[in-house]
């Protein structure tokens, strides 16, 4: 059977003849892409013949799109738009998308084994080889022509190396004709690069973003963005989930008796209400003042901390230097030397691990949303796997159910 094409022989007795005529079957298809997909009917070829449906629409997302296959009026035509309704029961049998496969890069293969553990799959194979000059080389080792792909690439440091790969990899599944390909990224790096603020300098969050859907990118999956408009910057869906709710359950198990939820700087305070709401304590903000790309000034405390125990939360801890100077202002704010930290993404570099060892800092809970090698594996230092959360979301993606009601 043909790519956009139904098959009656698939429809029961009693399915079939609820159908009259062919004109009635082209009007419920017209009515399920108009309503799920955005495309109005006029923009949508339906010819039914010898119980078949054939759809051909005008493409919901020209800009990259190589399946392309004659002009029309507003655009190119191709079989996107019939691939999504395809997705959907809409009385003529129920057709399922493509099988599921998940992918690994080679930045963080043991999440992506158990993401796939979790949705009841094997990695698939895929090798990904560095020439001695550098170059990377990737190639599927499996078909791929059909299927609901997902690949699992975090562009932690090494970044750049990370990113060129997930772009390698993300072209040779394009061109062996996966149906969809959603990347999972779970810490999106340049994320702090999201606008200008001097003269002459890129926003290269955006950038990143174009050469993912260019590369071959239907959908993204994503955790905690450092900047939640990031979202915009994308022409294609990205579903951003948030770690917030296990770090909340880690969270509970502590003492929280005299704690306060703190931000430590003002981009952090919708994540600190949101910790705050969950757990029921006050919030703390810490305002600063940024000298450079790595040095911070802490300026002052905004809220009582005097006898309290804090908890500061964070979307990343990169160099430390944050965490650092808010732990001194709330030392010298009075708070007790009890001070935990909640943390997404453990990207761990420079002078990270010395700033975590004051005696102050009781307990750091973060995520695997980034692989944390045995050399910066501290006693203070508690990992909570997002696996389970990103394996929630890809069987929701793959069966077309909401993500959202993943955090409701």
């Amino acid at each position: 059977m043909k790519e956009g094409e139904y098959d009656s022989s698939s429809i029961g007795p009693a399915q079939a003849s609820t159908f009259r005529s062919s004109d009635e079957i082209k009007e419920d298809v017209e009515e399920l892409i108009w309503v799920n997909d955005a495309v109005h009917p006029k923009d949508i070829d339906v010819l039914v013949e010898d119980g078949k449906v054939t759809l051909k629409g005008l493409c919901a997302r020209p800009r990259g799109c190589r399946r392309g296959r004659a002009r029309g009026p507003r655009g190119h035509w191709c079989h996107r738009s019939a691939q999504r309704a395809r997705d959907q029961r809409i009385g003529i049998g129920s057709v399922m998308r493509g099988e599921m496969e998940v992918f690994s890069g080679s930045a963080h293969p043991q999440l992506a084994a158990e993401i796939a553990d979790n949705l009841g799959l094997n990695v698939g194979p895929l090798t990904v080889l560095e020439f001695p000059d550098g170059e990377i080389y990737a190639r599927i080792d499996t078909s791929v022509r059909g299927k609901d792909v997902y690949v699992v690439q975090p562009t932690c440091p090494p970044v750049n190396e990370n990113f060129t790969e997930l772009l390698i990899v993300l072209d040779a599944l394009r061109r062996a004709s996966a149906e969809r390909i959603t990347t999972v990224i779970p810490y999106y790096g340049y994320a702090r690069q999201d606008k200008k603020t001097a003269g002459r300098e890129p926003i290269t969050a955006r950038m990143i973003a174009d050469m993912l859907t260019t590369g071959g990118a239907d959908r993204v999956l994503t955790i905690d963005l450092h900047s939640p408009q990031i979202q915009g910057f994308f022409d294609i869906p990205v579903d951003h989930l948030t770690a917030v709710g296990i770090l909340s359950e880690r969270l509970r198990s502590w003492d929280l008796q005299d704690s306060v939820i703190v931000a430590p700087d003002a981009g952090r305070v919708n994540m600190a209400t949101e910790y705050a709401n969950r757990l029921g304590l006050p919030v703390v903000i810490i305002h600063k003042r940024r000298i450079g790309p790595e040095k911070t000034e802490t300026a002052y405390v905004v809220g009582e901390v005097r006898g309290k125990r804090p908890i500061i939360i964070d979307d990343m801890i990169t160099t430390g230097g944050t965490v650092n100077r808010s732990v001194h202002a709330l030392l010298e704010g009075g708070a007790k030397p009890e001070i935990r930290i909640a943390i997404t993404h453990p990207v761990l570099v420079a002078k990270a691990l010395e700033h975590l060892s004051n005696p102050a800092i009781t307990e750091v809970v973060v995520t695997n949303t980034i692989p944390i090698g045995s050399d910066k594996q501290i006693s203070k230092l508690r990992e909570i796997s997002v696996g389970p959360l990103i394996a929630q979301a890809i069987q929701r993606i793959h069966s077309d159910s909401s993500v959202s009601e993943l955090f409701a």
